[in-house]
């Protein structure tokens, strides 16, 4: 078995203990340095990151193959990539980079196919002058987004 293959391996059955952890990234460089990118559906802790460690490094042997190990949780500006991350994010602002826009708006719903965001907008009125707000709902398809980005607000 390849020295990818069995690291893969190991990291699924690590996870396969820890339900609400999921996969993000899993980088393996030609010097054997191990990147293994993490989320939850209620965020990492440590002990998560450590035990899906000791997983992988337990389990393979350095004398057959010389490596490092880095386990981290995904960093809080890091664009999402999976249809889980955008499901746990639901009722959080969003930057939502488009082909032709960039929406900065709450999402409202995540499902297999598509997100909903909706914001308020200031459009002009109807009848008479003026602006009023109005809300706004929109559908993006996964395939449309280039990046999304959970905002942060302190």
């Amino acid at each position: 078995m390849a020295f990818k293959e069995k690291v893969n391996q190991l990291l699924q059955e690590g996870l396969k203990e820890k339900p609400s952890v999921f996969l993000i990234d899993l980088t393996i460089t030609e010097a054997f340095k191990i990147i293994v990118t993490l989320d939850g559906d209620s965020g990492v802790v440590l002990q998560d990151c450590i035990d899906v460690s000791r997983a992988i490094e337990h389990n393979l042997d350095r004398e057959e193959q010389d490596f490092s190990l880095e386990v981290a949780s995904v960093g809080v500006g890091s664009p999402l990539k999976l249809v889980r991350q955008y499901t746990k994010n639901i009722g959080r602002t969003l930057i939502v980079k488009l082909a032709t826009q960039t929406i900065e708006a709450e999402l409202a719903d995540a499902n297999p196919d598509f997100i909903t965001l909706a914001w308020e907008a200031r459009e002009p009125k109807k009848i008479g002058k003026g602006k009023e707000t109005v809300q706004k709902r929109q559908e993006i398809p996964y395939s449309e987004i280039k990046e999304a980005i959970v905002t942060v607000t302190f």
